[in-house]
């Protein structure tokens, strides 16, 4: 048992570090390339309603083993895109601090969620109530680890919205924190989890896959879009959205 817990929650994570320790990617936030990598048009070129969450790898040794995560989102006919975050300094809720498809800390975003029509719309003012009333919007209330974190708060509004039918990446440290036990529900409210502050727990749910939390490290299946999800790499196997058109229905 030993040996199995060895392998799957820690194996990965030291390849992961060696594959930091010999790449190139930025030491420090002011050596990334924290710009727009095209992929979204721009607003007044699409007049539907459009909602997405995006996560990409963070910098440094904390990239190792995690993503940030954040959700766009466009009302209808509205001339600009909306991006909320949450970091880990002054308040931490931030509104359009930058591009809404940009890389983070060098990282190109992978799509979590993509609705467009009349599905964002009528989704767009839950998902606004929710990030209003995050509970953890006041200064010195972020924490890496266990969280609450940038993940807690995308992981606030998909539990909000479960019609988003996604979940965070396995490597998303702090989406399953909870100030306490919690036994219920899933996320996308396709199946059920145990967890305790995040740091340990068990899912299954046919959105969230079979998961095994240990210490906010996640080791499991994903059923629906066939992955291996494992510590550091988060999945290994098909993309959770096949493409926005899809995922729009």
């Amino acid at each position: 048992m030993i040996l199995t817990i060895l392998a799957l929650f820690l194996l990965p994570i030291a390849v992961r570090a060696a594959l930091y320790a010999a790449g190139e990617t930025p030491r420090s936030w002011r050596d990334a390339d924290w710009s727009s990598i095209g992929s979204l048009p721009a607003a007044a070129a699409h007049p539907e309603a459009r909602v997405l969450v995006l996560s990409g790898r963070t910098g440094g040794w904390k990239g190792v083993v995690s993503v940030h995560s954040w959700i766009v989102l466009k009302q209808k006919d509205a001339r600009s895109w909306t991006r909320y975050d949450v970091v880990g300094w002054g308040n931490p809720v931030r509104l359009n601090g930058w591009a809404p498809d940009g890389r983070w800390y060098g990282n190109p975003p992978a799509v979590i969620a993509d609705v467009s029509g009349e599905a964002a719309e009528a989704l767009i003012p839950r998902i606004l109530e929710t990030v209003r009333g995050y509970q953890y919007a006041n200064a010195g209330d972020y924490r890496v680890w266990p969280g609450p974190n940038s993940n807690t708060f995308v992981a606030s509004v998909l539990r909000a919205v479960p019609e988003l039918g996604a979940a965070l990446p396995a490597n998303a440290i702090g989406r399953d924190f909870r100030p306490g036990a919690y036994v219920g529900a899933s996320d996308s409210r396709t199946g059920v989890e145990a967890s305790a502050l995040g740091i340990v727990g068990l899912k299954a749910g046919w959105v969230e896959g079979i998961e095994v939390n240990l210490l906010g490290l996640v080791v499991g299946l994903d059923l629906r879009r066939p992955a291996v999800k494992l510590p550091g790499f988060g999945r290994i196997g098909l993309d959770p959205v096949p493409s926005a058109t899809a995922a729009s229905h």
